[in-house]
């Protein structure tokens, strides 16, 4: 049997560079993406009017400049 993979379902803004992140397997947890925002698509999303402007697509969570991160890093990078 394959194991489901996880997926990003909700997120909601905290502050600074923090999001409230659920995941289809019910786990909630905040994750603070400030230790990814380095290199060319990320370094955007410093600024925190840009940070804000995320939304969820593809089971993660995603930015209008193309960036994401995987929904496994996330659910393993969570606080």
């Amino acid at each position: 049997m394959a194991k489901q993979l996880v997926r990003v379902v909700s997120a909601e803004y905290v502050r600074g560079h923090l999001l409230r992140i659920e995941f289809s397997d019910g786990v909630e947890k905040t994750v603070d993406f400030s230790r990814w925002l380095h290199g060319e698509v990320f370094r955007k999303l410093v600024n925190k009017r840009e940070f804000k402007r995320f939304f969820i697509a593809g089971g993660t969570v995603c930015w209008p400049n193309g960036a994401d991160i995987a929904p496994e890093t996330l659910r393993s990078g969570a606080e």
